[in-house]
């Protein structure tokens, strides 16, 4: 017979729990001060977004738009290129990086999880760039539009809050190649094909295939799939194609002919989230340090 000491005892997985998740949510924060992150993401989207704010209204005049739905579709044609880079960057090494520097292990030897550690993470990153974002972009927003009616406002709002979810969606895909590889270059160049991917690349196929048809059109739930499988597409469907400024660009027309209403488009930027950040949990979970 076996002793109780022969026995392998293996320890249950600690479950994640809000406390631990915020408690590493803040220490992501207070590293993103301390390395200068917020600083430099909440000064480069300032200067961009007032630069587009100052010389981008142009168009005011002809359109019969305000100055602040021009601002809106200025910014959001900007967060398509901008925010998934910036949330790629800031995501990548997240996992792989710490463990390059020996400090995953000792994070690790606390009592926490690591789908607690891929979560507080993630809510970290997020909270940086949900405060780099509304800052960056209001302070362009008052600075052309502080006495401009509610609808304008509304439209800024929703664009901000859907910038957010799309930074949202390319922080889980980053946080996903940092788990899978072992070196931050790796990560890094993953994480710069993913953007090449999504923001340049899918669009460019989807308008040759739109070519390729000679000018016959697509089945309407065949183009609605092919947007709702790239996030920025779903981004760009949401913001560009609003009622307040759709009018202003050429995705407004696509708009009214797409099943794709804006709960729905918000759906599918919350899965383009969740799936990727279940999939960096599950893999960090199997991983050998």
């Amino acid at each position: 017979m076996s002793s109780l000491a022969d026995t392998a005892i293996v320890p249950a997985p600690r479950r994640p729990t809000m406390p631990t998740i915020l408690i590493l949510a803040a220490k992501e924060i207070r590293e993103g001060f301390r390395n200068r992150w917020v600083v430099a993401t909440t000064l480069l989207l300032a200067a961009l977004a007032l630069t587009l704010a100052l010389l981008g209204s142009a168009p005011t005049g002809t359109v019969g738009a305000s100055r602040l739905d021009v601002v809106t579709v200025s910014l959001a044609s900007l967060t398509i290129f901008l925010v998934p880079l910036i949330a790629l960057l800031l995501s990548h090494d997240a996992i792989a990086g710490e463990a390059e520097r020996g400090t995953l292990l000792l994070l690790l030897a606390y009592p926490v999880g690591r789908t607690a550690v891929i979560l507080g993470k993630f809510l970290g990153q997020l909270a940086i760039l949900a405060f780099a974002t509304v800052l960056g972009y209001g302070a362009a927003a008052l600075a052309v539009g502080w006495n401009l009616g509610l609808a304008a406002w509304g439209a800024f709002a929703a664009m901000v809050g859907a910038s957010i979810l799309l930074g949202g969606v390319f922080l889980a895909l980053g946080l996903l190649a940092s788990t899978l590889v072992r070196q931050r270059s790796t990560a890094g160049g993953i994480a710069i094909g993913l953007w090449l991917l999504f923001v340049i690349l899918y669009d460019m196929a989807f308008l040759g295939l739109l070519v390729a048809t000679g000018g016959h059109s697509l089945p309407p739930a065949l183009v609605d799939t092919l947007l709702a499988l790239n996030p920025t597409d779903a981004y760009r469907l949401l913001t560009l194609g609003m009622a307040g400024t759709g009018g202003l660009t050429g995705i407004g027309a696509l708009a009214g002919h797409t099943a794709l209403t804006p709960p729905i488009l918000v759906a599918v930027l919350l899965a383009w989230t969740a799936a990727p950040l279940a999939l960096a949990a599950l893999v960090f979970s199997r991983r050998e340090l």
